[in-house]
């Protein structure tokens, strides 16, 4: 069932069930009560990530405080999607603008990866958070993506589970069409490596290229930002072997 993009949404912590009130934070107060100026029974789309998505009623209980009401569950709660996409950290607004487009296609955990020629840095999972529940609320997504804590490349390559595949951005394989190498993939658990802004290190395209679970693939004939290459890197997984077909 898709989203219903008319209305507003919001991502709350607490339990989901019909009756059972969630009181708004302080930011969401003032949102709803003071630019969007809802009033006592307009209603909002409330999802937690576990408990699907609810059509919530607005109580105002005094002038700071609001009661979010769920009265009927609009869509049931999906599986969580299971791409992993691991990138190299990009300086602070494009990680931002990386974070929600990954969020966007489909990636289920992001996990930031430390490489040599990384020029960004982790300061705050907590921001990276709140990208992501900002992504889900505008896009219709009721799965929350899991951040995980930053690890060097070679750390996370040393006991990575065999069972998923890591599909990697080369910049400098020999051909220039990704989908005959995707076509060979028959693992459906898979992971997207993304490098960083100066590319992966020749050191580290050796380490990924004798791994027998990564797979390199190239991107086209353009050279493309790291933000960019995450995009089409993500929607062409998708089509060729993720949850597109």
């Amino acid at each position: 069932m898709r989203a219903n993009y008319r209305m507003q949404r919001l991502f709350v912590d607490a339990g989901l069930a019909a009756g059972k009130p969630v009181e708004a934070s302080k930011e969401q107060f003032h949102y709803l009560a003071n630019v969007l100026r809802m009033t006592d029974g307009d209603a909002v789309l409330v999802f937690n990530g576990r408990d699907g998505e609810w059509r919530a009623e607005l109580s105002f209980l005094t002038r700071k405080r609001l009661l979010l009401t769920p009265v009927e569950e609009t869509r049931p709660q999906p599986a969580p999607s299971d791409l992993h996409y691991l990138f190299a950290p990009l300086k602070v607004g494009r990680l931002d603008y990386l974070v929600q487009k990954a969020v966007e296609m489909g990636a289920g955990v992001l996990q930031p990866v430390m490489t040599q020629h990384v020029q960004g840095k982790i300061n705050s999972i907590e921001r990276l958070e709140a990208n992501v529940v900002e992504a889900a609320e505008q896009c219709g997504i009721l799965s929350i993506p899991r951040v995980a804590a930053p690890r060097r490349l070679e750390d996370l390559l040393a006991d990575w589970p065999r069972e998923r595949r890591i599909v990697f951005c080369d910049e400098g394989h020999g051909s220039q069409n990704p989908l005959p190498a995707l076509a060979a993939i028959k693992e459906r658990k898979l992971a997207l490596l993304v490098g960083p802004e100066g590319g992966f290190s020749d050191e580290e395209r050796t380490l990924l290229r004798g791994l027998d679970f990564v797979t390199p693939i190239p991107l086209g004939p353009r050279i493309l930002r790291a933000d960019t290459a995450a995009v089409a890197a993500m929607a062409v997984i998708q089509a060729a072997i993720g949850d597109w077909t």
